[in-house]
């Protein structure tokens, strides 16, 4: 599969799956370009469904259906039947359903966001050879499948160090989601990151078991705050929310709370807002609109990887942090980006799991 040169570094934003612009041709016109730049009709169409966070979690599948959009609006696309389109899953219950009836409407690719989806697809594939899938965060090894993997453990480990180099009170927690293998890796690397800089830290570990509840996740950060944690990085979707949501409650009632929350998968940055302040110290960044969008674009050209197991990292600038926003100084900066020029040359080999 063809990657793209995504530029990813310590001060860029996830900012090209968010590009809705139109830069297609007009009306319901699908359109590639020839070999002589001209434009010429496609019939090509694209759809995801989500898992239980939603579609506008502020994270995951936000991120994906963001580049599901943008690379609509590049092509001359319209939401709906023909063009780009979505279905949101309230439950386990709901993934073979909204399969189906992506299949059923015939888009030429069929998104599945999130590791929940793995066995589902794989189901569905095995009924629907002729149909083309997409599996984002696991491993379904059909030959009508694409499998989209990050190293999230290599963004987390780069986090951690940042947690452990800004923390006052060498107090840090980890918010997770379902104890899944994506969700470990980044707790892996994340307790990896804090423990390189200072192994004396104490790393506060809470999974939730939810991706969609707000309030849990509420009460999870205000028992870490409390404790003294002052740093908490989240990998729980929609649960992560009320992570942001008890940071900005403690920092509206002191504005000089040291309370702050690193984000995940796509820039949070406007989650942390608190009047004219804010609690989002960065965010592990997944580009998961451009894995999106480079599939799709195989696809169109014929080059659909079927069968194979695509992984995006640091080495791959397919993850990285977010600009911080002047919030953790240059110094710091410095050292973040030698941990992580070493971590992209392999010099430092980051786990998967802990140990």
């Amino acid at each position: 599969m063809t990657k793209r040169k995504f530029g990813l570094g310590l001060s860029l934003v996830l900012a090209a799956g968010t590009i809705l612009g139109a830069c297609g041709t007009k009306d319901n016109e699908k359109a590639t370009t020839g070999s002589e730049g001209t434009t010429e009709s496609a019939d090509f169409s694209i759809a995801m469904i989500t898992d239980v966070g939603g579609v506008d979690d502020k994270s995951f599948n936000q991120s994906a259906w963001e580049g599901i959009q943008a690379w609509g609006a590049e092509h001359g696309l319209e939401k709906g039947d023909g063009g780009f389109d979505y279905l949101q899953s309230a439950g386990d219950a709901d993934y073979v359903t909204n399969l189906n009836n992506l299949v059923r409407r015939d888009f030429d690719i069929v998104y599945g966001i999130g590791f929940l989806l793995e066995e589902p697809i794989g189901t569905i594939a095995d009924q629907k050879p002729d149909n083309k899938f997409v599996i984002l965060d696991g491993v379904a090894d059909k030959p009508n499948v694409v499998s989209v993997l990050f190293k999230e453990q290599e963004v987390a480990y780069l986090a951690g160090v940042a947690a452990a180099l800004m923390s006052e009170t060498k107090q840090i927690g980890f918010v997770g989601g379902m104890e899944i293998p994506v969700i470990e890796r980044f707790e892996a690397g994340f307790v990896e990151g804090v423990k390189a800089v200072d192994p004396s830290i104490k790393v506060d570990v809470q999974y939730t078991g939810k991706f969609d509840d707000a309030a849990l996740g509420k009460t999870t950060a205000n028992r870490m705050y409390s404790s003294g944690v002052d740093i908490i990085a989240h990998a729980a979707g929609g649960t992560g929310n009320g992570v942001f949501a008890e940071a900005k409650e403690r920092k509206t009632k002191d504005p000089n709370a040291n309370v702050w929350v690193i984000g995940v998968d796509s820039d949070q940055y406007e989650e942390g807002a608190v009047g004219d302040s804010n609690v989002t110290l960065t965010s592990m960044l997944k580009k998961v609109g451009i894995a999106v969008q480079d599939v799709a674009n195989d696809a169109m050209a014929g080059n659909f990887p079927g069968g194979t197991t695509v992984t995006y990292g640091l080495a791959e600038e397919g993850v990285g942090l977010a600009d911080s926003r002047g919030v953790i100084p240059q110094d710091i900066l410095d050292q973040i980006q030698e941990y992580s020029d070493k971590v992209a040359s392999g010099e430092i080999i980051v786990s998967e799991t802990l140990e």
